[in-house]
């Protein structure tokens, strides 16, 4: 599995169990990393697809139905007790600072990023995209 989470620059994900932000850009980029690979999340985040493609995967328990190197998208799921079964982890930074009460502890253990790329986002400047894959043990 490997986690997509859109963090802000405190680590933060959601607010009330809603997403801080939404961005249709960063949707269009995350459906080219995804390729034809499926994306699993929730039926919360499935709403941010207007027309989703057949990729997309929605279940409630959408963290424990994601095979090897297949998407998980969390957004207002806690992300940290699955990450140790992740091989692969992929970060959308906001490059903001939004009210949170669920947040991705930083810095990252036991992950080494092997890919950073910004892009303008359609509602943010810039997004910072971070491609991190599990350290060896």
């Amino acid at each position: 599995m490997i986690a997509v989470i859109c963090i802000d620059d405190r680590g933060g994900m959601s607010f009330n169990r809603r997403r801080q932000s939404q961005d249709r850009l960063l949707r269009q980029d995350l459906l080219r990393e995804a390729g034809s690979r499926p994306v699993w999340m929730s039926g919360y985040s499935l709403r941010q697809f207007p027309s989703p493609p057949a990729n997309l995967r929605p279940a409630e328990d959408f963290y424990r139905r994601a095979g090897a190197g297949e998407l998980c998208f969390f957004e207002n799921t806690d992300p940290v007790p699955h990450l140790a079964s992740a091989e692969g982890l992929i970060l959308y930074h906001w490059n903001r600072v939004y009210p949170s009460d669920l947040r991705l502890p930083l810095p990252l253990k036991g992950w080494t990023m092997s890919r950073r790329e910004e892009f303008p986002g359609s509602s943010h400047e810039r997004i910072t995209k971070e491609v991190f894959i599990r350290q060896e043990r």
